[in-house]
């Protein structure tokens, strides 16, 4: 249908990853994995994917470009080429580098109407 089924991650600038990850796996239980973000798994016994991510990245980065905003969130989509042509249709700001696919799914990049990326995907089929 198009739509945005959840939220799948939120990512953010950070002045030290690796120093935040460990003050919010101390204080607050994050199981922070090698790779400095956290996974929490909402509902193992669906068929869907059901978890958010967890991800500071650091301040320098450009992933987030060509946003301002010192975060991008993730949202969770169930047909991406779909959404992208409605979006396309709207006039909205995609990511010149269309549809990746990789074997995490189907991503793709829009800019909100006040300059936020939403990194759009589409979780592999089970």
């Amino acid at each position: 249908m198009a739509k945005v089924l959840g939220l799948g991650g939120f990512f953010f600038k950070s002045k030290n990853p690796k120093k935040l990850g460990a003050w919010y796996r101390k204080n607050l239980g994050f199981d922070v994995l090698p790779w400095g973000g956290a996974v929490f798994q909402w509902d193992v016994k669906s068929k869907n994917q059901r978890f958010t991510v967890w991800s500071p990245f650091d301040e320098k980065t450009r992933h987030f470009a060509p946003s301002k905003a010192p975060y991008m969130v993730n949202l969770v989509v169930d047909d991406l080429e779909a959404l992208i042509a409605k979006l396309t249709k709207a006039k909205a700001k995609i990511d010149k580098r269309g549809i990746e696919t990789s074997e995490y799914g189907r991503f793709a990049w829009v800019m909100d109407p006040e300059g936020r990326k939403l990194e759009l995907w589409e979780p592999p089929p089970k």
